[in-house]
């Protein structure tokens, strides 16, 4: 997983030497497939192994609600009321920016391109909702920061009593971002493969343990999202007193935990971004806005256009009629802009 000293090593079952045919050979592969198992030429796709509770796993199924949302329930039901008392009782903050007809307010964060500060300060905000409202204290040893100290000091003696206020997960997660210049997509798929270890291996995120199973959540998601990958040893330069071989411990465990399920469904993510943007406006962590600009806005027409001539392309390849009453373009004619800026 981009590091040569990486250790994430599948082991085949040994096939006995009475038997050397093909058929015996095959009769052997199957006695090691799982019950229930489908095999195409003696090889079982990823998809075959996916838990039968999958349905009901939110790193998986789209519709399957997140985690961190049942945990921070509580507090997004806090925030709605809030909000709803706002509207009887003055405020003396300043106003929110609102659009009019000379000027429109974006923020500048997409499902495609989150805003990388706001992005990893509500995954942050998600580990810690994960912390304070735990079920339990299930954990792993490889996971434990006593047993595997991220420091030379080690920790102290309460290390695992009191929960961590959401700036100290935020500082930790914002240094490895920074210093390994990851993106906000990266944050999102972090935030996916620490819900689903919880899931497979059926543990919480304590005290003791939420800093390397965050670590080990960003050192994967780096690997898999990012075309040039953080190497392990990298992350040995920005946590000075952690070796390589303790990384690649923790990414073969963590692997091994996920059943090397990495895949993320596109349709997953986007649940993912969304339910942290809901998560933020519940905590009043607005995503900042922005004055629409003419260049930002001549950008967003041109992807538009984009996206217009696949749709028009698909509609006249598949022969679905497309209705002008959507778009008011006739394929073929004059484009004419809404609105123009000036």
């Amino acid at each position: 997983m981009g590091n040569k000293n990486s250790c994430c090593v599948y082991s085949s079952p040994q096939v006995g030497r009475k038997e050397v045919g093909p058929e015996s050979t095959t009769r052997n592969l199957e006695e090691h497939l799982p019950e229930g198992g489908i095999s195409v030429n003696n090889l079982q796709h990823i998809s075959e192994r996916e838990p039968e509770d999958c349905d009901s796993d939110p790193s998986l199924h789209p519709c399957a609600g997140t985690i961190f949302m049942e945990r921070s329930k509580q507090a997004i039901e806090n925030g709605m009321v809030r909000k709803k008392s706002q509207h009887q009782i003055a405020d003396t903050r300043p106003l929110k920016k609102s659009s009019s007809c000379s000027t429109i307010y974006l923020d500048d964060s997409t499902v495609s391109q989150p805003n990388l500060k706001n992005t990893v300060k509500c995954v942050a905000l998600a580990v810690y909702y994960h912390i304070k409202n735990r079920t339990s204290q299930r954990q792993i040893d490889i996971f434990d920061e006593k047993l595997h100290p991220l420091t030379r000091d080690g920790v102290s003696e309460d290390y695992d009593k009191h929960n961590p206020e959401h700036k100290q997960i935020y500082k930790f997660i914002r240094t490895l971002f920074n210093a390994a210049q990851l993106t906000a997509e990266c944050a999102i798929i972090t935030l996916v493969y620490l819900e689903r270890l919880l899931t497979y291996a059926e543990i919480d995120i304590t005290p003791a343990n939420w800093k390397r199973i965050v670590l080990g959540a960003i050192l994967l998601a780096s690997k898999v999202w990012d075309d040039q990958a953080v190497w392990n040893v990298d992350y040995c330069q920005i946590l000075k007193d952690i070796t390589v071989e303790d990384m690649n411990e923790l990414e073969r465990q963590f692997l091994e935990m996920l059943q090397f399920n990495i895949n993320v469904p596109s349709s997953v993510y986007a649940k993912y971004y969304f339910d942290l943007r809901t998560l933020a406006e519940a905590n009043e962590l607005t995503f900042p806005s922005e004055p629409l600009s003419k260049e930002k806005a001549q950008k967003l027409e041109a992807m538009s256009r984009v996206y217009e001539d696949k749709v028009t392309a698909e509609a006249l390849r598949t022969g679905i009629k497309k209705w002008s009453s959507l778009d008011n373009v006739c394929i073929g004619g004059p484009r004419r802009s809404i609105a123009i800026l000036s």
